[in-house]
């Protein structure tokens, strides 16, 4: 199984480079390309694709085998990169963003599917533990060495740089997962029709926040809440989308965590960079700040999570969130604050959701019906998504709107820091209901993330 744990890792790795860059570069884009309106759909647009590929794709996997998603996701992953690194205009970037998303769930599906066919109960933990670490190293490097090419070079050769990493990647998984076949029972797979739609209405909403024309607006958002909320309705627990019930609750905060993170986190670079005047290197050094610190706050929960209960843990990461988002919002608004200041926040709101991510799935595994427990954890994986795509939507309409009046793009931000900061006061709220019991037994490996790998992530 070398060769398929090389591969898979080498994989996973791939994805947290291309992700971690793209937040990193993504300024110098918007500036040679214009459409800095477009800026939360480059996120927008990855998270969506991946909500519904990973439901279609794991679908595929339970019933075929993991060697066509795995082959077609990876094929869409390097076609996506090829077309945002020659894009000719920001519009173009998001398209190829969207594909790439769309690849990249389709492998994670796979790739989580084949550790299940592949590996034994036994070597499960260490293969996940394995997995989690393949986002270290983009953490650590991946901002800083994209920055530097993008500045010294261009920032198309960031996108090109990844494609023979794809193509080592294909040569040591494929082979790999060509020996293990097809299952030998076939699985039913989830509900692909609502997990597309649930994407098609999430994306109807964003395009909904950001369209001038009031209108056209209100037509897209009653489109998007029409398409989009039976469907997700359909694919939750009871109670979810009001957090009424404790299972519902649970799967409702990991959404929330995700858009109050995320929603802060896209718009990090862009605000040291307009703001402070940094380079894209200096600036990118502070996703590797708060990747480490969600690392070490995933490290944490590990330990003290059987003398905590999990409504705390998940209140804490709550709150250690929102004060760091707060921190960040207070160095864009006054310029007598040390900029070093953002980078300690956002190390605060690292350490938040790494303590909270992995709680979350201990708790809704440990609520899930006896049975169902595939079918929740991919519930929570479509609010993991969702609540990535709404919260880098919404602050990206937000800087849209802002521009569009002639307001400045700090303006903007800081208004999507503050839509962020609001759903993490949301969130807090609503995991005051979560079950305050201890866990019996609580997973020891930690849960390392990428904008989708959050399917388990």
């Amino acid at each position: 199984m070398r060769p398929l744990t090389v591969g898979l890792v080498l994989t996973i790795t791939l994805i947290g480079f291309s992700s971690l860059a793209v937040e990193t570069i993504l300024p110098i884009v918007s500036d040679e390309l214009g459409g800095v309106s477009l800026y939360g759909w480059v996120f927008s647009g990855f998270f969506l694709g991946s909500l519904a590929s990973v439901i279609v794709a794991g679908g595929i996997a339970d019933r075929r085998g993991t060697l066509l998603p795995y082959a077609i996701g990876l094929s869409l992953f390097a076609l996506g990169l090829a077309i945002a690194g020659t894009a000719p205009a920001m519009l173009v970037v998001v398209a190829g963003r969207l594909v790439q998303g769309i690849g990249s769930g389709a492998i994670i599906a796979s790739t989580y599917a084949s550790i299940a066919r592949a590996y034994t109960e036994t070597e499960r933990p260490r293969m996940f533990a394995i997995m989690s670490s393949a986002w270290v190293l983009p953490a650590i490097v991946g901002p800083a060495a994209a920055g530097f090419i993008a500045a010294s070079s261009t920032w198309r050769l960031v996108f090109a740089g990844l494609l023979p990493f794809v193509v080592l990647a294909a040569a040591l998984t494929i082979p790999a997962l060509r020996t293990l076949g097809a299952p030998a029972t076939p699985g039913e797979g989830g509900s692909r029709r609502d997990a597309v739609l649930v994407a098609i209405g999430g994306g109807l909403l964003l395009a909904g926040l950001s369209n001038p024309t009031p209108v056209l607006a209100i037509a897209l958002l009653v489109a998007g809440a029409a398409a989009g909320v039976p469907a997700l309705r359909r694919v939750t627990p009871a109670g979810t989308l009001t957090g009424t019930t404790g299972l519902g609750a649970s799967v409702l905060v990991r959404g929330l965590l995700t858009f109050a993170f995320f929603g802060t986190e896209a718009f990090l670079p862009l605000m040291l960079r307009e703001a402070r005047g940094l380079s894209p290197a200096i600036a990118g050094v502070v996703l590797t700040t708060g990747g480490l610190t969600w690392t070490s706050g995933s490290w944490v929960h590990a330990r003290v999570a059987p003398k905590l209960t999990s409504r705390a843990i998940i209140t804490t990461s709550f709150a250690l969130v929102a004060i760091g988002a707060a921190g960040v919002l207070a160095v864009l608004l006054d310029a007598a604050i040390p900029v070093e200041l953002a980078y300690l926040a956002w190390a605060v709101s690292g350490a938040g959701i790494g303590f909270g991510y992995a709680a979350i799935s201990v708790l809704v595994l440990r609520l899930a019906p006896a049975g169902r427990t595939g079918a929740t954890s991919a519930a929570m994986q479509v609010l993991d998504n969702l609540g990535t795509s709404l919260g880098t939507g919404a602050g990206g309409a937000a800087v849209a709107i802002a521009v569009s009046r002639g307001l400045s793009v700090e303006t903007g931000i800081a208004a999507a820091f503050g839509i962020a900061i609001i759903g993490g006061l949301v969130g807090l709220a609503v995991s005051r209901r979560l079950d305050a019991s201890r866990p019996s037994v609580v997973a020891t490996v930690p849960v390392i993330p990428e904008p989708s790998l959050a399917l388990d992530r």
